[in-house]
Protein backbone atom coordinates (compact mmCIF):
# COMPACT_ATOMS: atom_id res chain seq x y z
CA UNK A 1 0.00 0.00 0.00
CA UNK A 2 1.35 3.57 -0.68
CA UNK A 3 2.03 5.97 2.15
CA UNK A 4 0.00 9.31 2.24
CA UNK A 5 1.43 12.50 2.28
CA UNK A 6 1.61 15.18 4.45
CA UNK A 7 0.22 18.59 3.66
CA UNK A 8 1.74 21.65 5.41
CA UNK A 9 -1.07 24.48 4.05
CA UNK A 10 -1.07 27.82 5.04
CA UNK A 11 -4.43 29.64 5.50
CA UNK A 12 -5.59 33.10 5.44
CA UNK A 13 -4.18 35.71 8.53
CA UNK A 14 -7.01 37.98 7.95
CA UNK A 15 -8.49 38.45 4.78
CA UNK A 16 -9.94 35.11 3.51
CA UNK A 17 -9.26 36.06 -0.23
CA UNK A 18 -5.14 35.28 0.87
CA UNK A 19 -5.58 31.36 0.49
CA UNK A 20 -4.05 30.41 -2.61
CA UNK A 21 -5.96 27.87 -5.48
CA UNK A 22 -3.40 24.95 -4.65
CA UNK A 23 -4.06 25.70 -0.92
CA UNK A 24 -8.02 25.19 -2.23
CA UNK A 25 -7.39 21.94 -4.04
CA UNK A 26 -5.07 20.19 -1.05
CA UNK A 27 -7.87 21.02 1.44
CA UNK A 28 -10.58 19.92 -0.71
CA UNK A 29 -8.79 16.43 -1.04
CA UNK A 30 -7.10 14.98 1.42
CA UNK A 31 -8.39 12.25 3.99
CA UNK A 32 -8.40 14.29 6.88
CA UNK A 33 -7.32 17.88 7.71
CA UNK A 34 -6.03 18.28 11.70
CA UNK A 35 -6.77 21.83 12.90
CA UNK A 36 -5.36 23.78 15.54
CA UNK A 37 -9.01 24.72 16.26
CA UNK A 38 -11.14 22.29 14.60
CA UNK A 39 -14.62 25.15 15.23
CA UNK A 40 -11.85 27.91 13.84
CA UNK A 41 -11.11 26.35 10.88
CA UNK A 42 -14.52 25.09 9.80
CA UNK A 43 -15.80 28.26 9.53
CA UNK A 44 -12.99 28.75 6.84
CA UNK A 45 -13.60 25.91 5.52
CA UNK A 46 -17.89 26.22 5.12
CA UNK A 47 -16.22 29.75 3.73
CA UNK A 48 -14.37 27.89 0.98
CA UNK A 49 -17.49 25.05 0.44
CA UNK A 50 -15.07 22.22 1.88
CA UNK A 51 -16.15 19.39 3.40
CA UNK A 52 -13.61 17.29 5.44
CA UNK A 53 -12.82 15.62 8.12
CA UNK A 54 -11.74 17.32 10.76
CA UNK A 55 -9.52 16.57 13.70
CA UNK A 56 -8.10 18.41 16.29
CA UNK A 57 -4.14 18.90 16.59
CA UNK A 58 -2.97 21.44 19.68
CA UNK A 59 -0.42 22.02 21.74
CA UNK A 60 -2.31 20.34 24.39
CA UNK A 61 -2.77 16.90 22.27
CA UNK A 62 0.36 16.71 19.50
CA UNK A 63 2.05 14.46 21.90
CA UNK A 64 -0.70 12.25 21.86
CA UNK A 65 -2.15 13.01 17.58
CA UNK A 66 1.16 12.51 16.29
CA UNK A 67 1.91 9.36 16.30
CA UNK A 68 -2.36 8.75 15.19
CA UNK A 69 -1.96 10.66 12.65
CA UNK A 70 1.30 9.08 11.34
CA UNK A 71 -0.81 5.30 11.61
CA UNK A 72 -3.28 7.31 9.45
CA UNK A 73 -0.55 8.44 6.92
CA UNK A 74 1.40 5.06 6.71
CA UNK A 75 -2.21 3.41 6.19
CA UNK A 76 -2.63 5.47 2.84
CA UNK A 77 -4.44 8.71 3.96
CA UNK A 78 -3.41 12.06 2.78
CA UNK A 79 -3.29 14.50 5.44
CA UNK A 80 -3.14 18.34 5.87
CA UNK A 81 -2.29 20.34 8.66
CA UNK A 82 -3.67 24.02 8.93
CA UNK A 83 -3.19 26.27 11.87
CA UNK A 84 -5.76 28.44 13.39
CA UNK A 85 -3.74 31.16 11.20
CA UNK A 86 -1.00 31.73 8.63
CA UNK A 87 2.01 28.80 8.43
CA UNK A 88 1.96 25.74 10.63
CA UNK A 89 5.02 25.40 12.53
CA UNK A 90 5.37 28.99 12.86
CA UNK A 91 5.04 29.74 16.71
CA UNK A 92 2.74 27.08 16.24
CA UNK A 93 1.56 23.22 16.87
CA UNK A 94 2.92 20.72 14.17
CA UNK A 95 6.65 19.96 15.08
CA UNK A 96 6.09 16.27 16.36
CA UNK A 97 3.89 15.43 13.57
CA UNK A 98 6.66 16.67 10.89
CA UNK A 99 9.36 15.28 12.72
CA UNK A 100 7.75 11.79 13.47
CA UNK A 101 6.78 11.85 9.55
CA UNK A 102 10.64 12.36 8.61
CA UNK A 103 11.56 9.83 11.11
CA UNK A 104 8.91 7.02 9.33
CA UNK A 105 9.96 8.39 5.79
CA UNK A 106 6.65 9.66 4.97
CA UNK A 107 6.22 11.72 1.83
CA UNK A 108 6.21 15.98 3.44
CA UNK A 109 4.61 18.86 0.63
CA UNK A 110 4.40 22.52 2.06
CA UNK A 111 1.65 24.14 0.02
CA UNK A 112 2.97 27.89 0.83
CA UNK A 113 1.18 31.27 1.79
CA UNK A 114 0.57 33.67 4.59
CA UNK A 115 2.46 34.19 6.98
CA UNK A 116 2.77 36.94 9.37
CA UNK A 117 6.58 37.54 9.71
CA UNK A 118 7.07 37.34 6.50
CA UNK A 119 3.99 39.72 5.62
CA UNK A 120 5.44 42.13 8.22
CA UNK A 121 9.49 42.33 6.90
CA UNK A 122 7.81 42.95 3.60
CA UNK A 123 6.41 46.17 4.92
CA UNK A 124 8.62 46.80 7.82
CA UNK A 125 10.69 48.96 6.19
CA UNK A 126 13.81 47.29 7.94
CA UNK A 127 17.04 45.14 6.48
CA UNK A 128 15.66 41.73 5.04
CA UNK A 129 19.03 39.82 4.08
CA UNK A 130 19.07 39.17 7.58
CA UNK A 131 16.79 38.74 10.08
CA UNK A 132 16.53 36.57 13.27
CA UNK A 133 12.75 35.32 14.33
CA UNK A 134 11.88 35.36 18.03
CA UNK A 135 8.50 33.90 18.33
CA UNK A 136 6.76 35.34 21.72
CA UNK A 137 9.21 36.42 23.99
CA UNK A 138 8.33 35.47 27.56
CA UNK A 139 4.92 36.27 29.15
CA UNK A 140 6.46 37.70 32.50
CA UNK A 141 8.80 41.09 32.70
CA UNK A 142 11.69 40.01 34.23
CA UNK A 143 12.18 36.80 31.93
CA UNK A 144 11.39 39.11 28.89
CA UNK A 145 13.97 41.22 29.40
CA UNK A 146 16.40 38.55 29.69
CA UNK A 147 15.71 37.08 26.70
CA UNK A 148 16.22 40.53 24.96
CA UNK A 149 19.08 41.15 26.72
CA UNK A 150 20.61 38.05 25.07
CA UNK A 151 19.62 39.50 20.95
CA UNK A 152 20.55 43.19 21.73
CA UNK A 153 23.75 43.12 20.44
CA UNK A 154 22.32 40.92 17.31
CA UNK A 155 23.17 43.52 13.84
CA UNK A 156 20.41 41.28 12.16
CA UNK A 157 16.45 42.27 12.41
CA UNK A 158 14.61 40.64 14.52
CA UNK A 159 11.42 39.83 14.14
CA UNK A 160 8.93 38.25 17.19
CA UNK A 161 5.36 38.16 17.71
CA UNK A 162 2.78 39.50 20.89
CA UNK A 163 -0.80 39.64 22.13
CA UNK A 164 -2.92 42.81 23.13
CA UNK A 165 -2.79 41.90 26.41
CA UNK A 166 0.70 42.24 26.63
CA UNK A 167 2.01 44.10 23.45
CA UNK A 168 2.39 47.67 26.29
CA UNK A 169 4.70 46.21 28.80
CA UNK A 170 6.61 43.95 25.93
CA UNK A 171 7.50 47.59 24.11
CA UNK A 172 7.87 49.05 28.01
CA UNK A 173 10.97 45.78 28.10
CA UNK A 174 12.17 46.41 24.79
CA UNK A 175 12.90 50.47 25.40
CA UNK A 176 14.82 49.31 28.62
CA UNK A 177 16.80 46.36 26.78
CA UNK A 178 17.19 48.61 22.97
CA UNK A 179 16.84 52.13 23.79
CA UNK A 180 14.65 54.43 22.66
CA UNK A 181 16.70 55.09 19.78
CA UNK A 182 16.37 51.85 18.35
CA UNK A 183 14.20 51.51 15.09
CA UNK A 184 11.10 49.56 15.51
CA UNK A 185 8.27 48.82 12.92
CA UNK A 186 4.80 48.19 14.64
CA UNK A 187 2.76 45.67 12.33
CA UNK A 188 -1.00 45.11 13.90
CA UNK A 189 -3.77 42.95 11.91
CA UNK A 190 -1.62 42.27 8.90
CA UNK A 191 -4.53 42.09 6.29
CA UNK A 192 -7.61 42.63 8.99
CA UNK A 193 -9.97 45.64 8.63
CA UNK A 194 -7.72 47.77 11.24
CA UNK A 195 -4.31 47.05 9.81
CA UNK A 196 -1.71 49.33 10.63
CA UNK A 197 2.30 49.77 9.65
CA UNK A 198 4.30 52.24 11.46
CA UNK A 199 7.80 52.90 11.27
CA UNK A 200 9.96 54.70 14.31
CA UNK A 201 11.93 55.01 17.02
CA UNK A 202 10.92 52.48 19.64
CA UNK A 203 10.38 55.56 21.85
CA UNK A 204 7.73 57.03 19.72
CA UNK A 205 5.95 53.70 19.07
CA UNK A 206 5.49 53.08 22.53
CA UNK A 207 4.36 56.81 23.27
CA UNK A 208 1.82 55.75 19.68
CA UNK A 209 0.46 52.42 21.60
CA UNK A 210 0.62 53.97 25.13
CA UNK A 211 -1.73 57.26 24.22
CA UNK A 212 -3.98 55.70 21.67
CA UNK A 213 -5.61 52.62 23.24
CA UNK A 214 -7.07 51.33 19.88
CA UNK A 215 -3.69 50.78 18.77
CA UNK A 216 -3.12 47.66 21.85
CA UNK A 217 -5.99 45.95 20.11
CA UNK A 218 -4.99 43.01 17.73
CA UNK A 219 -2.09 40.77 16.80
CA UNK A 220 1.20 42.17 16.32
CA UNK A 221 4.47 41.63 14.95
CA UNK A 222 7.51 43.79 15.58
CA UNK A 223 10.16 44.33 13.29
CA UNK A 224 13.30 45.54 15.12
CA UNK A 225 16.60 46.96 13.68
CA UNK A 226 19.39 45.30 14.36
CA UNK A 227 22.51 47.20 16.69
CA UNK A 228 23.90 48.59 13.77
CA UNK A 229 27.17 48.29 12.67
CA UNK A 230 29.79 50.77 13.76
CA UNK A 231 32.96 51.51 11.93
CA UNK A 232 35.69 49.37 14.17
CA UNK A 233 38.45 51.75 13.43
CA UNK A 234 36.37 54.79 15.16
CA UNK A 235 34.72 52.86 17.62
CA UNK A 236 38.33 52.35 18.79
CA UNK A 237 39.64 55.40 18.85
CA UNK A 238 36.45 56.56 20.38
CA UNK A 239 36.47 53.69 23.24
CA UNK A 240 40.28 54.09 23.63
CA UNK A 241 39.62 57.89 24.33
CA UNK A 242 36.07 57.23 26.34
CA UNK A 243 38.01 54.03 28.58
CA UNK A 244 40.95 56.02 29.57
CA UNK A 245 38.74 58.81 31.26
CA UNK A 246 37.03 55.69 32.67
CA UNK A 247 39.57 53.94 34.24
CA UNK A 248 41.12 57.20 36.10
CA UNK A 249 38.46 57.52 38.00
CA UNK A 250 36.75 53.95 38.46
CA UNK A 251 37.39 50.60 39.05
CA UNK A 252 38.04 48.65 35.70
CA UNK A 253 34.98 46.68 35.64
CA UNK A 254 33.12 49.26 36.32
CA UNK A 255 34.61 51.44 33.75
CA UNK A 256 34.23 48.31 30.79
CA UNK A 257 30.62 48.25 31.84
CA UNK A 258 30.01 51.73 31.38
CA UNK A 259 31.74 52.51 28.26
CA UNK A 260 30.16 49.15 26.97
CA UNK A 261 26.64 50.55 27.61
CA UNK A 262 27.58 53.96 26.09
CA UNK A 263 29.32 52.92 23.32
CA UNK A 264 27.46 49.55 22.34
CA UNK A 265 30.69 47.87 22.31
CA UNK A 266 30.90 44.35 23.76
CA UNK A 267 31.83 44.79 27.97
CA UNK A 268 34.32 41.65 27.50
CA UNK A 269 36.49 43.29 25.13
CA UNK A 270 36.05 46.56 27.29
CA UNK A 271 37.06 44.85 29.89
CA UNK A 272 40.48 43.62 28.62
CA UNK A 273 41.28 46.89 27.15
CA UNK A 274 40.30 48.71 30.44
CA UNK A 275 42.77 45.87 32.36
CA UNK A 276 45.75 46.72 30.24
CA UNK A 277 45.20 50.94 30.31
CA UNK A 278 45.08 50.36 34.06
CA UNK A 279 48.24 48.52 34.14
CA UNK A 280 50.06 50.96 32.67
CA UNK A 281 48.73 53.82 34.29
CA UNK A 282 50.05 51.56 37.35
CA UNK A 283 53.44 51.04 35.64
CA UNK A 284 52.41 47.25 36.38
CA UNK A 285 54.49 44.97 33.13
Amino acid sequence: MNQGVLYIVATPIGNLQDISQRGIEVLSQVDVIAAEDTRHSQKLLQHLAINRPLQAYHEHNEEQQAPVLVKRLLGGESVALISDAGTPLMSDPGYRLVRLAHEAGIQLSPVPGPCAAIAALSVAGQATDKFCFLGFPPARSSARQHFFEKYHDMSMTLVLYESSHRILACLEDMLVVFGAERELSLCREITKTFETIRKASLGDILALVRDHPQQQKGEFVLVLEGQPERDSETVTLAVDVLLRALVEVLPVKQAAKLASELSGVKKNRLYQQALDLSKADSGIT
